[in-house]
């Protein structure tokens, strides 16, 4: 609003400005009682054109904006992997200021469809939670739970077409400077600035290397072991009982117990002005490097490159034993127009030697602050399995302005009446009353107590 009121005070002193200077009498409006006339005409003068200050703010809005560049590269040898691109996203319809990215890796399991459907549905189901009207620091702020609630949907939705398969999926949303990413499973998304530092930005939810997971699960009521062959053996990493899925959070699987949740994992950051680069890759790519080793191979080398040398290596590592997917991603800083240096000068020895030194010193002290300002914010994460703890607790959650509720996960219209608070006899959220936001359909609420362990899965809440 403030920004909108300054651009009409400018509409209106251009409009001033311009006016027949025969209209400029007695009833001329003084904005300032004890302004000189002088310093007045002055300052009449110093405007600027409107056209031109529309000009000027785009290019400001275009230099603040990071350049977005990604590559895509895959080996298939199941079939199983998917992805998604979308770079034009609008946070407002029709305002290219409000644009963002969204890039997601899917990799199946027991088949295709559930990252198929998580791939044409997920990105939905996520803005459909994030609600209307928002600036975009309200919008950043909304998205980590917006995410949960989309992942919920999908699962739920899918698990209702009575098929078995399951995806994981790391879903990241990038707009400008600030890097938000959800994720179920094992496929990872890493973070690689300009000073060589790698941040993983995901959790892998494996049994075999997750213990809070691990203990999550059995608490839940699954039971957690290898393989047992003939003789009484165990072989293979940990796996869920029943199913024998050796993850702990997915979409789908409704085969294997509601305790494999597909609540994700969420962490946000903010970048420095330096920019980044993401890998977003499926398991194919970290069963055989790590992520130190996948960022350091493909440094130097455009988005496009980056992300077929990624798989190059990992499948001279380690072969092709699963499908191999690999999203690169690059958060540009936008160039500086900084004139061309001037020609070098002749100097004697002396003074070329001092010369040399006072450059080295000047670009050591520049190399440090560079380095300092390479710092990532972190602004969100959290990882709980817990609806509760993940979907907040504001009493105006989930209510829209005609009086009507809305499900968190779901968004159906509920009447008040209707519906159920996430908090209702939760023993995970004591500081929260029952009767607070946000709300849950019954099926939504079914689906959390069958998360939870508290119902098996599919008895219906009377």
């Amino acid at each position: 609003m403030e920004d909108f009121m300054c651009r009409n005070q400018i509409c209106i002193w251009f409009a001033r400005d311009t006016a027949p200077r025969h209209s400029r009498g007695s009833n001329r409006i003084e904005l300032i009682s004890d302004m000189a006339s002088g310093e007045a005409r002055r300052r009449h003068h110093d405007l600027v054109p409107l056209a031109a200050l529309i000009s000027r703010e785009m290019k400001s809005e275009k230099m603040e904006k990071p350049t977005v560049r990604y590559g895509y590269a895959a080996q298939s040898r199941k079939g199983e992997d998917y992805h998604l691109v979308k770079t034009d996203c609008q946070r407002v319809p029709g305002n290219p200021s409000s644009t963002f990215s969204v890039f997601a890796i899917f990799d199946g399991h027991n088949g295709n469809a559930a990252a198929i459907y998580t791939r044409e549905h997920l990105l939905n189901h996520v803005l459909s939670a994030v609600p209307r009207g928002l600036g975009r620091d309200e919008w950043l702020q909304a998205l980590p739970r917006a995410m949960v609630a989309g992942f919920v949907k999908a699962d739920k939705e899918f698990q209702s077409r009575g098929e078995t398969s399951g995806t994981t999926a790391t879903f990241v949303i990038v707009d400008r400077w600030t890097v938000t990413v959800a994720s179920v499973g094992d496929s990872r998304c890493i973070l690689d600035t300009q000073g060589g530092a790698v941040t993983t930005l995901t959790v892998d939810h494996r049994l075999e290397e997750n213990i809070e997971e691990r203990e999550r699960v059995t608490a839940s009521g699954g039971e957690v072991g290898r393989l047992s062959i003939v003789g009484g053996a165990e072989i293979g990493p940990l796996r869920c009982w029943p199913g024998g899925l050796c993850l702990s959070r997915s979409i789908g699987d409704m085969d294997v117990g509601e305790f494999i949740v597909p609540v994700p994992h969420v962490k946000q950051v903010k970048l420095s002005n330096a920019g980044g680069r993401l890998v977003i890759a499926s398991d194919g790519i970290w069963d055989a490097l790590s992520s130190e080793m996948a960022a350091k191979s493909c440094r130097g080398l455009p988005a496009e490159l980056a992300a077929k040398q990624v798989v190059k290596e990992a499948l001279r590592t380690r072969g092709l034993k699963d499908d191999t997917t690999c999203i690169v991603v690059d958060i540009i800083p936008p160039e500086n127009a900084l004139p061309p240096p001037p020609p070098p000068k002749k100097h004697n020895k002396l003074r070329a030697l001092l010369f040399r030194k006072k450059s080295r010193d000047s670009a050591s002290k520049l190399s440090k602050k560079l380095s300092a300002v390479d710092i990532v914010e972190e602004l969100f994460e959290e990882g709980s399995a817990m609806l509760a703890e993940r979907l907040g607790n504001d009493e105006n959650t989930g209510q829209t302005t005609s009086g009507l509720f809305v499900c968190a996960v779901c968004q159906v219209d509920l009447a008040p009446s209707e519906g159920i608070s996430v908090h209702a006899g939760s023993i995970f959220s004591t500081s929260a009353k029952p009767w607070q936001g946000p709300f849950l359909c019954a099926d939504c609420r079914d689906k959390k107590d069958a998360m939870e362990g508290k119902r098996p899965s599919g008895v219906k809440v009377s």
